[in-house]
């Protein structure tokens, strides 16, 4: 019988707010460039206030957020579990997340009282994207926002990486793994960032478990969890703990194992301005591809496809009629 959801996502709730700025200004701030850092409040104000006046796009985000929203986009059914609080923030997260065709456990009613999570992200001329994130209230995220009736009626359970660094993000990631794998549900998770990977490394083996039915990564952090430089090493590492993976590459595509064979697939040529979100569409396209009916080489070809789309706009997702005119 057929399931309910393409796809269960679970990861932190952010507002995204992108600016533009020089590499100038990063150093200025004093801000790592390239990496996703968690900063507290009275920080991520302080950035905001040195960027007052210049204009900047607002979507609801997070990693997962992304991904699950992609799904829906081209036209798959997918489902997102995560935290906001009841402040404006938190209501136009619930109405874009909704408006964009996803299931939540967020309800007007269940939403308590904080802050909602917010991610500011700067992207500088050569289109690299860096974030300083305040968590808020999907610090919080735990196994309380569970559904575990949708979990079991879903074909794939997507766990986002960040959620390892918290402890009851990491929690509810352990459980909600354990819940798809005695449903017989397959199971997937992004490292999310090269940060999680370096810091949080412990914990991503936690969430891992004996292994998960399929990886995502890009190259810096298939060679930080491996502790390799060499990516056929680092290959060879992935089978491990993974059934299945993609590994996305940037201008140069993804290299890809589907259990079976490794293959890669190659990215169209295009002149980047904004990379943020490039590796959740990736996701997005790649879950949606193979939950409906096609090959693992399709499903990269189409997500390759996506991301290069994306990366030439600014925004963290693309619009319905870029996703039809992909989709062809």
């Amino acid at each position: 019988m057929a399931k309910k959801f393409d796809v269960y996502g679970i990861g932190n709730a952010l507002v995204d707010m992108e600016f533009e700025v020089t590499t100038d200004f990063l150093k200025s701030a004093s801000i790592e460039k390239g990496l996703m850092t968690l900063v507290d409040e009275n920080r991520q104000t302080e950035i905001v206030n040195t960027l007052t006046g210049i204009a900047h796009k607002r979507s609801c985000g997070g990693s997962a957020a992304n991904t699950m929203i992609a799904i829906s986009q081209f036209g798959g059914k997918s489902f997102y579990s995560c935290k906001v609080a009841s402040d404006e923030t938190g209501d136009f997260y619930f109405k874009d997340l909704m408006d964009n065709g996803v299931e939540t456990n967020l309800s007007t009613s269940s939403l308590e009282s904080g802050i909602t999570g917010k991610c500011i992200v700067l992207i500088t001329p050569d289109a690299d994207r860096t974030m300083n994130t305040f968590l808020g209230i999907t610090a919080n995220f735990s196994t309380k926002e569970l559904i575990e009736e949708h979990i079991k009626n879903s074909n794939y359970l997507y766990i986002e990486g960040y959620l390892v660094a918290s402890p009851t993000g990491k929690e509810a990631s352990v459980k909600a793994r354990k819940i798809a794998e005695t449903h017989n549900v397959k199971t997937a998770l992004t490292f999310s960032d090269v940060n999680m990977v370096n810091f949080f490394g412990d914990g991503l083996k936690e969430m891992i478990g004996d292994g998960v039915d399929l990886l995502f990564c890009n190259e810096a952090e298939a060679f930080a969890y491996t502790k390799s430089n060499d990516l056929n090493e680092a290959v060879a590492a992935l089978k491990k703990i993974a059934k299945t993976f993609a590994i996305t590459l940037g201008p140069r595509g993804a290299l890809i194992f589907d259990g079976t064979k490794e293959f890669r697939v190659a990215a169209p040529q295009v002149k980047a301005v904004d990379t943020n979100g490039a590796g959740d569409l990736f996701a997005g396209a790649f879950l949606y591809g193979i939950n409906n009916g096609m090959s693992f080489e399709e499903a990269a070809t189409l997500g390759c496809k996506s991301s290069t789309t994306l990366v030439t706009y600014f925004g963290p997702r693309l619009t319905k009629e870029q996703i039809t005119t992909i989709k062809g």
